[in-house]
């Protein structure tokens, strides 16, 4: 669901959510002091400060109160307890400014831009952080966020100048292979992930053939942004539907999730805004 909140403190905020939550989840937003906030997890994270502060918390208090990238980083690393490590993806409307938030426990960089670009696909990206708090491998391209980050960067860096809310639903809806090099092999791999597809599974996450994957989407502008709106869309950006039933039918491994698991069908892209 989308929350728009009016604070009685703070900025006004347009983000997605699960109800009775109190923040986004999976951390999208913007708001009126023309902020935009997503992010990745950092993929086979290791460490947590029990005494620390929850990131739901941070997460929420950031989209709240946060009016720059400076607050933003404030606020995020105060308390933080390296739980739900992520990288985080952060634009600044007024300033035309991005900035990516790479949140270990240990290790915590920001890096900023005003005419570059960041991705995010679940890789760590400081060596240091990969190395003292990590289990990941940076020689595997052919792990999920390895090979989804190769592709992330090739789609960007090839279309400078062209980036585009049609782009970015193209982005998400992408079922390039870049390991195996294939076009329409829809799976772990690929930005539109398909993880019940794969005979691969991720690695320490989700066995092969996994009911998993790509859930939702979002996308938003400069202008969008400006205006407190965004795009969203229920189900894989692809348009592709996963149907629980012959799902369980292809693969019996999964039948004890039978009671519970529930079709995927793929949504239209729905314009949402404050105004």
């Amino acid at each position: 669901m989308i929350f728009d909140i009016v604070p009685a403190k703070g900025e006004h905020v347009l983000m997605d959510g699960l109800p009775g939550w109190i923040h986004s989840g999976d951390d999208f937003g913007v708001n009126s002091a023309g902020i935009a906030i997503t992010e990745t997890t950092i993929s086979r994270f290791n460490g947590f400060n029990p005494d620390g502060i929850p990131e739901f918390v941070r997460g929420r208090k950031a989209m709240q109160y946060a009016r720059s990238i400076d607050d933003f980083a404030r606020i995020m690393k105060e308390g933080n307890n390296g739980g739900y490590a992520n990288n985080w993806l952060v634009a600044d409307n007024k300033t035309n400014e991005i900035a990516d938030l790479e949140l270990g426990l240990k290790n915590v960089t920001l890096r900023r831009t005003n005419d570059g670009f960041f991705v995010g696909t679940n890789f760590p990206v400081n060596k240091k952080l990969m190395t003292e708090e990590t289990e990941y491998d940076p020689n595997d391209l052919g792990y999920s966020a390895a090979a989804r980050r190769v592709r992330a960067e090739q789609l960007v860096d090839s279309n400078k100048g062209k980036i585009d809310v049609a782009f970015a639903k193209r982005y998400l809806s992408d079922h390039y292979d870049s390991f195996e090099k294939k076009d329409d092999a829809p799976s772990e791999r690929t930005l539109c992930g398909h993880i019940d597809l794969s005979p691969r599974g991720v690695k320490s996450w989700q066995p092969p053939f996994a009911p998993a994957g790509a859930v939702q989407n979002k996308v938003a502008d400069a202008r969008m942004v400006a205006a407190m709106s965004f795009e969203a869309a229920a189900g894989h950006a692809c348009g592709r539907d996963f149907k629980a039933a012959a799902h369980l039918s292809d693969h019996p491994e999964f039948a004890w999730e039978k009671e519970l698991l529930r079709d995927l069908n793929a949504h239209p892209w729905t314009r949402f805004s404050t105004r």
